[in-house]
């Protein structure tokens, strides 16, 4: 896998958020004995950042649960929410900040659509990852790839560089603080996000 590099993610995390919009998420599973590709180009993101943002894990300080967004840049984070499903975050910020992520919140399904239909139990392609839940369960992701090294090719999560898409930046979903921030980052065009932008 031809993982984008580190630097990428040293950055402000609402400009990784941004220019992660059309980038390539990649999963590589066992199935059968094989490895297999599951992937999807990111359609919708939102950033996460620190002392300056209310809505963010890492707003209180560090703990064991968001450890991984005071760490090294391009990991996983993956945390349970709502009682019922997971969501995939990688660790971003600039060198001048203490922490900060990036929650990837939809992708438009690209290889191993067969295997995502499966794990989701759903036939609408449309539905499958339209959605940070939906997203984790398509793609058997949960806490076991929590601190998953992204920038590493041999990795099994993985984001590649994929092609460029229009990036337009609207306010966060699902959060009650910090919501004047425009740091969710969506393609227009998609029919693939977990709300249709207006």
């Amino acid at each position: 896998m031809d993982c984008i590099y580190p630097t990428f993610y040293q950055r402000p995390t609402d400009q990784v958020a941004e220019d992660l919009i059309g980038k390539l998420l990649v999963r590589r599973i066992k199935e059968n004995g094989h490895t297999r590709r599951l992937s999807g180009i990111i359609v919708e993101a939102e950033a996460y950042g620190h002392a300056d943002d209310a809505a963010s894990h890492a707003h209180r300080g560090q703990t064991k649960r968001n450890s991984v967004m005071f760490g090294q840049v391009g990991m996983a984070y993956v945390y349970f929410t709502y009682g019922n499903h997971f969501c995939l975050n990688v660790s971003a910020r600039s060198t001048s900040d203490v922490a900060g992520a990036v929650l990837i919140r939809s992708i438009e399904p690209v290889e191993g659509i067969d295997i995502m239909k499966k794990h989701r139990h759903a036939e609408d392609v449309h539905s499958l990852t339209s959605g940070p839940g939906k997203l984790t369960q398509a793609l058997e992701i949960d806490l076991g790839q929590n601190g998953v090294d992204m920038t590493d090719p041999a990795s099994e999560l993985c984001i590649e560089p994929g092609v460029k898409r229009q990036a337009i930046a609207t306010q966060r979903i699902g959060i009650t603080r910090a919501v004047d921030k425009k740091w969710r980052f969506v393609d227009p065009s998609s029919s693939f996000l977990s709300r249709k932008f207006r």
